[in-house]
């Protein structure tokens, strides 16, 4: 993908934070769910947050809302997804934030709870590009359905099956014995 679409320049906070506010667009989501089985909705969606400064560190606080649309786990139809979800991070300048640590290996760093909410930043620019996209992933549902209702896959039924005629034929003959008796 081109440019960042959730970029904000840090210089002008100060603890106080500021509102950002960015529409979340189908064309974006459509660039973001790439190789994913989500598409976008035409709606678009929202992102609202507040980013504070605490030292170099920025507090990052706000709203997801986008529609999103999913294959339905019952009848593979589209299934629509809407996703409202909070947010919050600490983004950390350089290296701080890339999830590494002095003396910390590859898979100690990766699955540390205490990082998982960091993201890093240039220390002039935070980007919440990832952030959001991740959000979505994480805010559907492991089982989606078009609706509570939905019957699921029906396969068809040719004539001379045996759903279709009634009792199936090697059944038949227990059908006889079981009138007789």
């Amino acid at each position: 993908m081109g440019a960042h679409e959730f970029s904000m320049s840090v210089h002008d906070l100060d603890a106080a934070g500021r509102r950002f506010t960015f529409p979340v667009r189908p064309s974006w989501l459509r660039g973001a769910l790439e190789g994913t089985n989500v598409s976008a909705a035409e709606t678009e969606g929202e992102l609202d947050v507040r980013l504070s400064k605490s030292g170099t560190d920025v507090v990052v606080h706000g709203t997801l809302k986008a529609e999103l649309q999913v294959p339905c786990a019952r009848c593979l139809e589209p299934a629509r997804v809407a996703v409202e979800e909070p947010m919050s991070a600490l983004a950390v300048p350089g290296a701080a934030g890339s999830g590494q640590r002095k003396g910390d290996d590859d898979e100690e760093a990766d699955g540390s709870p205490e990082l998982a909410d960091l993201i890093p930043y240039d220390g002039e620019t935070v980007v919440l590009d990832d952030l959001v996209r991740d959000e979505l992933l994480l805010a559907i549902p492991m089982i989606p359905l078009c609706s509570e209702s939905c019957p699921g896959i029906r396969p068809e039924i040719s004539p001379d099956s045996p759903a279709a005629g009634g009792v199936d034929p090697r059944f038949r003959a227990l059908l006889r014995l079981k009138r007789t008796l």
